[in-house]
């Protein structure tokens, strides 16, 4: 019944929340993002996450991941740039980037950065298998239904619901927010869909879903 309630819950968020078409197009009165604009916008973000948004595997320092935003959703990304401002997402190194950002140069930056091509990434295989079994199955015996309700069976995403793009993310990113929503240390999550997910997540579950996640594309 647990499995069945959070996915329900899934959907209903992408049928009710939705502020986009399927192609991730603004609704009406929306602000619209500039790409080009955007570029020049977000050169402050080139130093972590890559001049195009394919911010390098590892980026030297396991304790503080950068993620790849290259291919995200535009507007994914605008929210969590104004969350980053609101301060109720924190992170001591994006609160202040996103302090001086207008929501047009949000928008600006998200649509930038969804105009990239993605980096693929690779995953081990022995190691990923568990982690695809969760992805596209969920754990039923824990109530953890499957990621692809949400973020799609090849971890595109659902831009429309501003559910973000998965594939081809870096491990230890997804690994360290999979933990934060669990600890309750990041609670941006629309209903607390994520942080139902994630306690009932072991280290071992996330881990595995963290290395599937790297390798699909």
């Amino acid at each position: 019944m647990k499995k069945l309630t959070l996915t329900a819950l899934a959907l209903f968020s992408v049928l009710g929340t939705a502020q986009a078409n399927e192609h991730g197009e603004a609704a009406p009165g929306a602000i619209v993002g500039d790409a080009g604009a955007g570029k020049a916008k977000a050169a402050a973000c080139a130093a972590c996450h890559g001049p195009d948004g394919n911010a390098p595997a590892g980026n030297g320092n396991p304790a503080m991941p950068f993620p790849k935003l290259a291919g995200q959703g535009a507007g994914y990304i605008a929210k969590q740039l104004a969350e980053f401002k609101a301060g109720t997402r924190t992170d001591a190194t994006m609160n202040g980037m996103a302090a001086p950002l207008s929501e047009q140069d949000m928008a600006d930056i998200g649509a930038y950065f969804a105009s990239q091509p993605a980096s693929t990434g690779s995953a081990d295989a022995e190691k990923g298998a568990k982690g695809m079994k969760i992805f596209t199955g969920g754990i039923s015996d824990k109530g953890v239904a499957a990621c692809m309700a949400c973020h799609g069976p090849n971890g595109a995403g659902n831009p429309g619901a501003k559910y973000p793009s998965l594939a081809g993310q870096h491990n230890l990113y997804t690994i360290k927010q999979l933990k934060a929503f669990r600890a309750g240390e990041r609670s941006n999550d629309p209903a607390k869909m994520m942080q139902q997910v994630a306690e009932r997540l072991s280290d071992e579950d996330i881990a595995a879903v963290a290395e599937y996640i790297m390798g699909l594309h």
